[in-house]
Order: C-alpha cells, then structure tokens, then sequence
C-alpha cells in the first residue's frame, strides 16, 4: 500500500502535466484504449446485527436511496434467516462477503453456504481464505452463485492462477492492495480477456482515495457496483472539495472534465484536524 500511494500519486501528476483527467489517462493505457465512462455505479457494505428489523430498515432505506447493491458482511455465526430477508428485499442486488471465514472441510460451513447459494445471489465474496485457490474452485463447482475473489487478489500472477484453476467467476480489485494503478491495469485487461468482470472495492478512503478508486472504476471492465459509497457515507465533512456525492440513480460522476483526480484538498480545514505533522525536505 506504501508503494500504492507513490505510484498512484505518480499518476495524478502525470495526468496534471499532459492536462487531462486521471480518469482518461488510465482509459488511455489498457490494452483496449478507450474513453473513461461519465459516472460509475456504487453499492453499500452493511454488517448482519442480531437486530433483523434494523437490518431490514437499513437495507430497504439503502434500496431507497439508490444504491446498486447491498453487500452484507457474514460468518459461520449469521443468522440465515436474516441473510434471507436482505435477500427477499434486495433480490439479486445483494451479495455477501466472508473475508475468509468459512472452510470448505467444515459440514456446516459447507451447509450454510448452500442454503445462501439458493437465495439467487449476484455474488458470495472471499468465502475461504486467501490462500485457498484451490478449495475455491472445488466450491465454484458447487454453487451456482459466482464466487468473487477479494483478499486472493494481490497480482496479475494470482489472477492467472484464479482463472487457470476456475476459481471464482468475479474479482474485486483494490489498488492499493495490488501496489498501485499500473498492477490494477494489468489486472483489469487479463479479467477483460478471460470474460472475468471486476470491480473496485473500498477502504475507508478519504475523498482524496476516492478520486482514485473512481477514476479507476470508470475503465470499461469495471462491470459491477463497488464501494464507493459518497462522502456523506463515513464523513460529516470531507477533506476533499467538491465532495463525493451519489446521484439518485445510485452513481457517482466521474470528473472527465477536470484535470488530474478531478478534486482539490481543503488545506485549511485540513489544518483544523491536525495534532501533528512532519516535514520531509528533499
């Protein structure tokens, strides 16, 4: 993730010298140039409570907000019924995310993943560990449900091993986890070729890690909603202006028109938040 922010940060300036927008500039360097879509379509992460009634209000007011899917964080220990309910609301809309927490030796992980498999799912995300490209396609070959790979997802050479193997079906790219845009790009274009759809996943970014995931998401491989929820999501003021905000159709504008990530940071409100800074001189 270091190298990420040097390398991606490389990018931005790159695309503020040749005046265009980070967007077009990584448009411009996949295999299959193109132009940047105009806006990117989002969803929301939502953890299972044992409370089902707030569960069901917080799905049904994120349906009514006009996000593109509800991503629900699960383990071994969730309630299924709930699990069910999202799904009754949101229909195919609704994906889950493990982070790994099931294993395929288990019966009864192996049982509750059946039974969300008949739900008709758009995806179960990462539900083995990271490492178990092999235990993933042999649970692939159990579900009709396609199986997104997350944490697995580290390199182009992991890529070729999920498709190789057959692994999952779909692939969350995060830049920061691969080591920047020139990986993510790499990515993109081998899952393009392999009929592979993708899509950027989130991690708590400010406005600044926004602008990037959303300049990414915007190449024509990023086929899913991803978690780029708007500012207002995680920050009652966000650092950036202007802010990231979701139009009711459940996307964000792409700022193809604007030069570099298409945002400015606030310095002085920046300045108020600050306990503490260093200075690094060249």
């Amino acid at each position: 993730m270091a190298r990420a922010a040097v390398e991606m940060g490389a990018w931005a300036l790159a695309s503020m010298r040749k005046n265009k927008s980070l967007a077009s500039l990584l448009a411009e360097s996949c295999a299959e140039p193109s132009d940047p879509r105009g806006s990117v379509e989002t969803g929301i992460v939502i953890g299972v409570t044992g409370d089902s009634d707030a569960l069901e209000m917080r799905v049904r007011d994120a349906i009514a907000t006009g996000y593109r899917r509800v991503k629900l964080k699960i383990s071994p220990a969730s309630d299924i019924q709930s699990i069910r309910r999202v799904s009754d609301i949101a229909g195919n809309a609704t994906a889950v995310d493990a982070n790994g927490s099931f294993s395929i030796e288990n019966p009864e992980h192996l049982r509750m993943l059946r039974e969300i498999d008949a739900l008709g799912m758009s995806m179960i995300e990462q539900p083995l560990p990271a490492d178990a490209m092999t235990e993933h396609a042999e649970l692939q070959r159990l579900l009709m449900t396609p199986i997104c790979l997350d944490e697995s997802i580290s390199s182009v050479d992991s890529v070729e091993a999920m498709i190789g193997m057959k692994s999952a079906l779909i692939a969350n790219l995060k830049p920061g986890r691969v080591g920047g845009f020139t990986e993510s790009i790499a990515i993109h274009d081998r899952c393009a070729r392999a009929g592979i759809p993708v899509w950027c996943g989130g991690m708590l970014e400010t406005g600044i890690g926004r602008a990037y995931n959303v300049a990414l998401a915007s190449l024509p491989n990023f086929r899913l909603p991803g978690d780029l929820s708007p500012s207002s999501r995680y920050w009652r003021r966000d650092i950036v202006t202007p802010p990231w905000t979701m139009s009711a159709d459940g996307t964000l504008q792409v700022p193809v028109d604007r030069v570099g990530t298409g945002v400015k940071v606030d310095p002085e409100f920046v300045d108020g938040l600050t306990v503490r800074s260093l200075e690094i001189s060249a």
